[in-house]
């Protein structure tokens, strides 16, 4: 898996919980708190409206428990503890189970703006507030059932898909405004603006042989973003013949990227693995 990173998971004590410093709560609180600005009238009505179930603290770092309690009631999904590190293989045999990983760390002060890694705040304020939306939750566990069954080549096309959508994806509804609701953008303050405001990137209909393409890099902001017309594209997307598609984009090779190159990471990151781009 390549070399460790500095961050690892809390342990959990004899009860399941996690015991974070108040140094830690702090962070927590102050991402939690100008995040919950920076995306009103930014983030997808879909996202504000699981943000708003889950009803997560906005003054300290919640239990992954509960969570989970809401994300059960909702669409049986919860969040699923992990290590820093995990396996391809563990990252589709959690979302096939219906388990989105956590890793139980958080950035440090040093770090608030900008890590590579996925804290606890990317993973629970940026990802599980749509996994109360039946459409986002089906396509996430058929995501992770593709994953399982795809071989080494076929997850890294599987793995642009997702960071196109999961991590990155815009939505405009017919006859509405751009919104977001990709949690790599949601729970990070610079992407945010950038994707919702900025002139700079570029914004293209989503279109699945496109994102199956197009390389990306982790550590940029993203130089362009595929838009949907509503998350139901997405279940409906992951209930077709994907893995004919994938096939297909294997056949015709990826499009020229839009960065500059830079060498090949060799740490995978916490909670999910770093797939090449």
């Amino acid at each position: 898996m390549g070399k460790v990173t500095r961050y690892v998971s809390r342990e959990r004590d004899a009860s399941g919980r996690v015991r974070y410093s108040d140094a830690e709560h702090a962070i927590w609180a102050e991402l939690y708190a100008r995040q919950e600005r920076e995306i009103q009238g930014k983030a997808c009505s879909e996202f504000l409206a699981g943000l708003e179930l889950l009803g997560m603290p906005k003054d300290r770092i919640p239990q992954l428990e509960e969570v989970s309690r809401v994300l059960r009631r909702e669409t049986g999904w919860e969040v699923g503890y992990v290590p820093a590190l995990i396996p391809f293989q563990q990252f589709f045999e959690l979302l096939a189970d219906r388990k989105f990983p956590a890793a139980t760390f958080i950035r440090t002060r040093e770090e608030l703006d900008y890590l590579q890694e996925p804290d606890i705040f990317h993973e629970l304020f940026g990802h599980t507030p749509l996994l109360t939306n039946k459409y986002f939750a089906g396509f996430t566990h058929a995501y992770g059932k593709l994953g399982l069954a795809a071989n080494k080549e076929e997850r890294v096309f599987l793995a642009r898909m997702y960071w196109f959508t999961v991590e990155f994806g815009l939505m405009r509804k017919p006859g509405g405004p751009l919104s977001i609701y990709g949690g790599g953008i949601l729970s990070s303050i610079g992407e945010t603006e950038h994707a919702a405001k900025s002139d700079q990137p570029q914004r293209k209909r989503f279109a699945i042989m496109d994102a199956l393409r197009t390389p990306y890099r982790i550590d940029i902001m993203q130089p362009l973003y595929y838009v949907l017309e509503d998350l139901r594209e997405l279940y409906d997307l992951a209930h077709s013949d994907l893995m004919a598609k994938v096939r297909e984009a294997q056949r015709l090779g990826l499009f020229p990227p839009l960065y500059a190159p830079k060498p090949k990471p060799d740490a995978a990151r916490p909670g999910k693995p770093v797939i090449p781009a």
